[in-house]
């Protein structure tokens, strides 16, 4: 149940996070991860209609790049059928970049402003109408919000005496996040190598059951916490679907 979830936070920006959630199991867990990837609706360009292109660059070539650009996608603002217009007039010697997108609604923008599009020559033209539509990840791989999702369990460390004097000296890798004492200490921070932090020691390393530490990374359509928090809306939602279809 939710309120026996533990959740912190290990590093936390907008659109780059990792965080411990304890009391949950590997299946669910998965779940979260797959509706992250899967489940969470965002816009993106789904038809163009060029109005001029002199550029080198085929139309269907450069709708596919228009397609992979993220759009902001505020939460709750816009049903399955909504269609949000975007403009590009560049004309060269320059690059057109998604910055250039003119939007029709000023909630949707690209998330970045310079990702490049084509680079126009001189008396070369860009105009084209773009129309953003909503859809998931299961869809389509442009809809996806979240474009790096992981997850790997908690390792205990323990230290359980002295290392032999005469030891062979072979790396102790881990990866991700170690707890020692109740401290949670990224591996990066001794180079994932356990010699660094417990020099002439040996130690034990275990996975803590139940407890899995998440790296989550948003394409900028939106902020982690609206990623994950959307994504679990969506699992308790479709579980209640499932609870009452049984039912009947």
């Amino acid at each position: 149940m939710a309120e026996d979830f533990d959740v912190e936070f290990i590093d936390h920006e907008d659109r780059d996070a990792r965080f411990l959630v304890r009391g949950i199991t590997p299946a669910l867990a998965n779940g979260i991860r797959r509706a992250m990837l899967a489940d969470v609706p965002t816009l993106s360009i789904d038809t163009v209609r060029f109005i001029e292109n002199s550029s080198v660059m085929f139309d269907e070539q450069l709708a596919l790049r228009l397609g992979l650009i993220p759009l902001t996608t505020p939460e709750g603002e816009f049903d399955a059928d909504d269609i949000v217009t975007l403009a590009l007039d560049v004309s060269g010697p320059g690059t057109a970049y998604s910055g250039d997108l003119v939007s029709a609604d000023p909630m949707v923008e690209p998330a970045d402003k310079n990702i490049p599009i084509i680079e126009l020559k001189e008396n070369q033209r860009l105009e084209l109408e773009a129309d953003a539509a909503l859809g998931r990840g299961r869809e389509h791989a442009k809809y996806q919000g979240g474009v790096g999702i992981g997850f790997r369990n908690l390792q205990h460390v323990e230290v359980v005496g002295d290392a032999a004097e005469y030891g062979d000296g072979e790396a102790q890798i881990v990866r991700g996040v170690i707890e020692e004492d109740g401290e949670l200490i990224p591996a990066e921070s001794f180079d994932n190598d356990l010699r660094n932090r417990y020099p002439d020691k040996e130690v034990e390393v275990t996975d803590v059951e139940g407890s899995y530490v998440f790296h989550v990374e948003t394409d900028g359509s939106m902020s982690v916490d609206e990623l994950v928090l959307r994504s679990v809306t969506s699992l308790a939602d479709r579980a209640a679907e499932l609870e009452q279809a049984v039912q009947l």
